[in-house]
C-alpha cells in the first residue's frame, strides 16, 4: 500500500518513523502511532472535526455496545461480498470502533489484512492509534485522500462526508463499497422532543457516480437507555445535542431515553471499466 504526498502527489515512503517523498515533504508519525497526512493550508479550521468530548462520549457509548448489531451486520455483509479483501479503508473512522469490528470479522477466514483508518479529527485517531496498534490511521481529508490510485478493495464509510468520485479513485475496479446513513426514523423521537412538526428522516437518492449498487437494507432496533450518564454520552454523539439545553439534558438523564434506531445499509460496487484518473 503507497500513501502519496499530500502536497504533490508523489509517492511517500518510510523514513525512520516519518514519511517522506522525493521533494523533500516530511510527515511525522505521532507518538500515538497515527500520520498526519492534512496540511495546514488544507485546514477549514485550527483542529477540525469532533472535539475531545465528543470522541469520549461516543467511545463510551460504542464500547458498551448498543450499536454492536450494526457493527457485526457491516461485518456480515464484508463477508459477503468482500471476503477475500486484503486492503480496507475505514472513510470517517473516528475512533476506531468500526474499522477493528470490521478488522475482526474479515480476519475470521484468516485473510492477511491491511486495514486503514482515515478521519479528520486528530483527536479521534490520537484515541484510535492508542488502542489498535495494527491498523494503520491517518489524518486527511475524505475529499483529498492521500492514497495512491486503485489501493483498496474494501472501503466502509458510516455517515462520513465524501464524494463518490474521491472514493472510487482510491478502489480498485470491482471493489466494494459498503455505506451507513440514517434511515427514515432514525432519533425520531429526539426531534419529537426539540420540533413541534417533527418530520421523518429524509432518505434521498444514494446512486453513486461510478458505482452499482447491489444491496439495500434498512436495520431497526430501539434503543432503551436507563437514567445515567450513557444517556448523556448518547445525546453528545448526535446532531441533535446543540437543540437541548443543559437542564433538559440532565433531565433526561435523570429519566432516561427510548429512541428509534434506523440505520440505511447499502453495498455497492465499483465499475470494472470506470476511469478514475
Amino acid at each position: 500500500m503507497n500513501y502519496i504526498c499530500p502536497l504533490c502527489r508523489s509517492q511517500l515512503f518510510d523514513a525512520d518513523r516519518s514519511l517522506a517523498c522525493a521533494s523533500g515533504h516530511r510527515f511525522d508519525f505521532a507518538k500515538e502511532g497515527y500520520i498526519n497526512l492534512l496540511p495546514v493550508n488544507k485546514k477549514k479550521s485550527k483542529d477540525p472535526g469532533d472535539n475531545k468530548e465528543m470522541m469520549l462520549a461516543r467511545r463510551s457509548f460504542l464500547d458498551a455496545g448498543h450499536y454492536e448489531f450494526l457493527s457485526q451486520r457491516v461485518g456480515e455483509l464484508a463477508k459477503e461480498f468482500a471476503k477475500d479483501s486484503t486492503q480496507v479503508l475505514d472513510l470517517g473512522c473516528g475512533e476506531g470502533y468500526y474499522t477493528q469490528r470490521l478488522q475482526q470479522a474479515l480476519s475470521s477466514d484468516g485473510n492477511e489484512l491491511s486495514v486503514y483508518g482515515l478521519d479528520i479529527s486528530r483527536a479521534a485517531l490520537r484515541y484510535a492509534a492508542k488502542r489498535y496498534r495494527d491498523i494503520r490511521f491517518s489524518v486527511a481529508s475524505s475529499y483529498d485522500m492521500p492514497f495512491a490510485d486503485a489501493s483498496f478493495d474494501l472501503m466502509l464509510r458510516i455517515y462520513a462526508p465524501s464524494k463518490a468520485a474521491e472514493m472510487a479513485r482510491v478502489l480498485k475496479p470491482g471493489a466494494t463499497l459498503i455505506t451507513v446513513s440514517p434511515g427514515k426514523t432514525h432519533h425520531y423521537a429526539l426531534k419529537q422532543m426539540i420540533y413541534d412538526e417533527p418530520r421523518f428522516h429524509e432518505v434521498k437518492d444514494t446512486a453513486l457516480e461510478g458505482f452499482e449498487t447491489v444491496h439495500q437494507e434498512n436495520l431497526t432496533s430501539v434503543l432503551c437507555l436507563p437514567p445515567g450518564d450513557m444517556v448523556l454520552h448518547f445525546l453528545e454523539m448526535t446532531p441533535y445535542a446543540w437543540k437541548f439545553a443543559s437542564t433538559e439534558k440532565q433531565q433526561l438523564a435523570k429519566t432516561g431515553l427510548e429512541c428509534e434506531l434506523d440505520f440505511f445499509v447499502e453495498v455497492h460496487r465499483k465499475n470494472h471499466d470506470l476511469d478514475a484518473s
